[in-house]
């Protein structure tokens, strides 16, 4: 069943992760490979294992193990195969700890004979040797015994619990942090031990047995104290081969899934870049007809109706989304009336007198303007551009809970400010910041962080105040915020932003970068539709998003429940058989 329905689980959400814990959980229970009556059983192999550790112990080379729990049938999951055995894990391994570095202790400057393996160094089950650190002679002389072989398993307990894997052959000995143990065993299938290890049955008793304090820690004598089902040593070889074939089959899914996914980011990106790349309405609408057919394939997963979306901003403030009206009032009119109340505003001395910006060259023109649009610096479209107060002004200690509300980057999402009570000042302290007073009409932008993040000041927040890391501009009142929202939405101008800014750890955008920065002006009343318009589509892809999230959740019960059909007929079978 599993096989004739890989389709299905290499494309639902989890689906080849689902197939993989499957796999595992019906090697531990000995469903993968049949068993052979001839073979050696488990209850043998453990006298040998407990034979070598009585010799081991009185040769002086091991310690005596601590006694373990009796096992309780009622801790024992399900029912064994001919010739398993449950045991603990203590039963046939040693669990020893690592070693934390001495105090005052320095690493090598250059590769030494004595490698030092942190939980950050080990990944997918192996050591990553290139970001490895060595420690220096003196150093690892006081933690020699503190070291794993490629004989042997690790497993990590503490922070990230439960990583199971193995040193490579070529590094042999390596010390060992204290944020991990090693398993030492003999007789035992390297390979096998490290699968059942892995699989649920042993991970979930490993998480219930961690205790969470300032950091997740697993004691040792717990994971001794683990059950695992013992298979004859033979099936553990048989088992390890079907395991490592039916991972490569897994892998071959997740391979083309990945490729089948950047195929189809290829597609999506030629088909809708060519409809930005348009520039009249009539090649848009040649583009367009040849997106449509393949309207179903483009959009079948989240990442291509985001880029969908991102797509039709970008057309929005190209004016290649509504027809111009040769009746509309032309932008250059709107840009006098700016000016004229601008002027107006300084001579009263309400506002400074903004500084000349540069004219805009062809060069920074993207292109094409439509009829009645025009080309405009920021600062010639802002009244004012203010700057929210820096961190010398205002400090964390300053918050009080409920008081005056300061907008910061992250209060800016999706247009609107969704404020946090607990960043706010006193009433005392807001008539200190009044220089940053928000009012009804007013856009506050990001600063820092996301450059392009932005919110619109609503009578809800008449009277809050610019935090830090922000600006707020102020227009003049007959413009569009809406449609200045989405100039700030659009993909390129976010690039340009991002890419003219300054800062290394955060990105910083200059205020005098913000106001020479381009921007193309349409009609007011092409704004008014061009933000309808945008408004509509965008509540479709609202939908696309729904409907395509129900589908995945469809098909991911299904995979789902394909998975667990097949677990549960696998033990169904397995009764049959002992009863019959």
């Amino acid at each position: 069943m599993l096989l004739s329905n890989l389709d299905l689980l290499a494309t639902a959400p989890g689906g080849v992760a689902r197939l993989r814990e499957l796999i595992l959980t019906l090697a531990v229970q000995g469903k993968l490979v049949p068993q052979d009556p001839a073979d050696e059983p488990a209850s043998v192999l453990l006298q040998k294992i407990r034979a070598e550790k009585d010799r081991l112990i009185a040769e002086g080379k091991s310690k005596r193990d601590k006694p373990l729990a009796a096992m309780a049938e009622e801790e024992k999951p399900f029912a064994l195969q001919q010739g398993w055995e449950w045991v603990r894990l203590g039963q046939m391994t040693e669990i020893k700890g690592g070693k934390r570095l001495p105090a005052g202790h320095t690493f090598t400057d250059g590769k030494t004979p004595h490698a030092y393996i942190q939980v950050t160094n080990m990944k997918a089950g192996t050591i990553a040797t290139e970001h490895l650190k060595y420690l220096k002679p003196e150093t690892h002389a006081a933690i020699r015994n503190y070291t794993i072989s490629d004989a042997d398993l690790y497993i990590t307990i503490a922070g990230t619990i439960g990583q199971v894997g193995e040193v490579p052959s070529e590094c042999h000995l390596m010390n060992l942090t204290e944020n991990a143990a090693k398993i030492v065993f003999r007789f035992l299938n390297k390979r096998w031990l490290r699968e059942v290890l892995n699989s649920s049955i042993c991970q979930s008793q490993f998480a219930e047995k961690t205790v969470q304090q300032a950091q997740p820690k697993l004691a040792l004598h717990r994971i001794a104290d683990s059950l695992i089902p013992l298979p004859p040593l033979a099936e553990q070889s048989r088992i390890v081969t079907r395991v490592e074939e039916l991972m490569r089959l897994c892998d071959a899914l997740e391979a083309k899934g990945q490729l089948e996914a950047a195929q189809h980011a290829q597609l999506v990106s030629t088909l809708l870049g060519a409809l930005t790349a348009s520039t009249t309405p009539e090649e848009l609408a040649d583009h367009w007809q040849r997106v449509a057919q393949h309207f179903d394939l483009l959009l079948d997963r989240p990442a291509a109706i985001d880029a969908l979306e991102q797509t039709l901003l970008q057309l929005a403030v190209r004016g290649l989304l509504v027809p111009q009206d040769p009746q509309d009032e032309p932008a250059s009119v709107l840009l006098q009336r700016i000016r004229a109340e601008k002027d107006r505003l300084i001579a009263a001395g309400q506002i400074k007198r903004d500084k000349p910006l540069p004219p805009i060259t062809d060069e920074e023109k993207p292109f094409e303007l439509p009829v009645g649009w025009e080309w405009v610096r920021f600062g010639e479209y802002f009244f004012e551009l203010c700057t929210g107060p820096f961190g010398s002004v205002i400090h964390k200690e300053d918050y009080v809970e409920d008081g005056i509300p300061l907008i910061n980057p992250s209060h800016m999402i999706g247009g609107r400010i969704s404020h946090d009570p607990s960043v706010s000042v006193s009433q005392e302290m807001s008539k200190q910041l009044g220089a940053y007073r928000l009012t009804v009409g007013d856009v506050v932008l990001a600063r820092r962080g996301e450059v392009g993040r932005y919110a619109l000041v609503t009578e809800a927040e008449d009277g809050w105040l610019c935090g830090t890391g922000s600006f707020f501009v102020k227009l003049q009142e007959s413009c569009n915020r809406e449609f200045f929202g989405l100039v700030l939405e659009d993909p390129d101008l976010r690039r340009h932003l991002q890419g003219e800014s300054v800062g290394s750890t955060m990105v910083n955008l200059n205020q005098r970068i913000l106001l020479e920065t381009p921007m193309a002006l349409p009609p007011l009343a092409e704004q008014s539709c061009i933000v309808t318009r945008v408004t509509a589509l965008r509540r479709l892809c609202a939908d696309l998003r729904q409907r395509l999230a129900e589908r995945q959740s469809v098909q991911a019960r299904l995979a789902e429940a394909l998975v667990a059909n097949n677990a549960q007929t696998s033990t169904q079978q397995e009764d049959e058989c002992h009863a019959a």
